[in-house]
């Protein structure tokens, strides 16, 4: 009966994958393909020798340009001053996009190595009573197997989010009662 939530939940974190993803596309094109590589030039920066280094933040983020200044000079005619300017708003955007490109990169494993997770305990029933049984080791193996093996996959991960946000022990009696309801025989209690 649980299915439909389940898959809701499921997709809300596919959802986020989407969105880093996107997040990280846009930030590429917007910098004209240079944010992708960002982080990892940054990283290879200190190692390259000190002659024939080109800090890629500065690429980026330049901190030093030519400026045109027009002002009206004494006579009343407008004059024409060239100089160079410092950005040092630059100099805060390029620690900042380095953060947040560290910041989602991070994210981008994590979602995907979660997206696997979710993915082996959908198509392989065999772990789900190992992980009911993880989450609450009050529970019995043989029990998790009966309660995994009678339930479908929206059932069965309601019964593992609640194991999530349950005392084990009234976590442990929930199941028992779940068991016997179902027809099966609780294991004997050491």
């Amino acid at each position: 009966m649980h299915k439909f939530y389940a898959l809701r939940y499921w997709g809300c974190e596919l959802l986020c994958l989407i969105n880093i993803s996107l997040q990280l596309w846009m930030m590429d094109s917007f910098f004209d393909g240079e944010f992708l590589s960002y982080g990892t030039r940054v990283l290879g920066y200190s190692e390259v020798p000190q002659e024939e280094r080109y800090d890629p933040m500065i690429y980026v983020f330049p901190r030093v340009t030519k400026c045109t200044f027009h002002k009206f000079g004494a006579s009343g005619g407008i004059q024409t001053h060239d100089s160079l300017c410092i950005l040092p708003l630059n100099i805060v955007n390029e620690k900042t996009y380095v953060f947040l490109w560290f910041w989602y990169i991070i994210l981008l494993v994590v979602l995907c190595l979660l997206i696997v997770y979710r993915l082996v305990i959908i198509l392989m029933p065999s772990i789900r009573p190992r992980l009911l049984h993880a989450r609450s080791r009050t529970i019995a193996m043989d029990m998790a197997v009966a309660v995994s093996r009678r339930t479908d996959l929206g059932d069965w991960w309601l019964l593992y989010m609640l194991a999530r946000n349950m005392d084990p022990l009234i976590y442990s009696e929930l199941i028992s009662e779940l068991a016997k309801c179902m027809g099966e025989k609780p294991a004997p209690r050491a």
